[in-house]
């Protein structure tokens, strides 16, 4: 058996039951909350390498200094490292969001643009960070593929490729376009807490038998 378009509808139904037990990720989170484009963009960044546990503190920390682009630039360095630390390469990560606010007031006045060809021009933003920012920050639709996304896609059957870019493109042919913005976030949340890399928990799985469990090796 191997999740495709005749059960894809089925798939994603159960999943959207299955993940309500746990929170959103991180980036979703600051979507909701702050509904800011500008927060989800510098959420994403600080996302990178880091779990969600440590972002959303970390998130939360810096907004309460800063919510623009023009109030972030009023920060020292220092300052940004100290609000978003432990968050993986915290240092790097202070200069980028420099970097990023400077070039949104130099190029777009101030305001995140709506479009993955444009986010892609920011500096440290990739494919991942630009299809997140236009789904959770401008609910428009993209396919943010992470590992989670790219590992289970995969697993199920529903694609077959070899790299998180290719399964983006991938998905785009395939995937109803009803499932583009929701679906990250109901893959990542399926993959941390049951449908993990390492001896996922497919006794636990919603969509068991539709999965054609590729890859897998050992399971629980």
């Amino acid at each position: 058996m191997a999740v495709n378009n005749s059960n894809i509808d089925l798939v994603v139904k159960r999943l959207r039951v299955g993940i309500k037990q746990w929170p959103d990720p991180s980036v979703t989170l600051v979507g909701k909350r702050w509904k800011s484009p500008f927060l989800v963009l510098i959420s994403c960044i600080l996302s990178l390498r880091t779990k969600d546990e440590t972002t959303l503190p970390a998130s939360e920390r810096l907004f309460s200094l800063a919510e623009s682009p023009r109030e972030m630039l009023k920060l020292e360095v220092r300052d940004i490292e100290k609000a978003i630390y432990p968050v993986g390469f915290y240092r790097t990560k202070a200069r980028t969001i420099q970097s990023i606010c400077r070039d949104l007031i130099g190029r777009f006045e101030g305001k995140v643009p709506d479009t993955i060809d444009e986010l892609l021009t920011l500096h440290g933003v990739g494919r991942k960070t630009a299809n997140l920012v236009v789904t959770e920050g401008f609910g428009k639709p993209g396919i943010c593929v992470d590992t989670h996304v790219h590992r289970i896609s995969n697993r199920f059957g529903y694609v077959k490729t070899g790299s998180p870019e290719e399964t983006e493109w991938a998905l785009r042919k395939k995937l109803p376009k009803q499932y583009w913005i929701e679906y990250n976030t109901i893959l990542v949340i399926w993959g941390q807490n049951v449908c993990r890399p390492i001896s996922p928990l497919c006794s636990r799985c919603v969509v068991a038998d539709l999965c054609q469990r590729r890859g897998v090796t050992t399971s629980r």
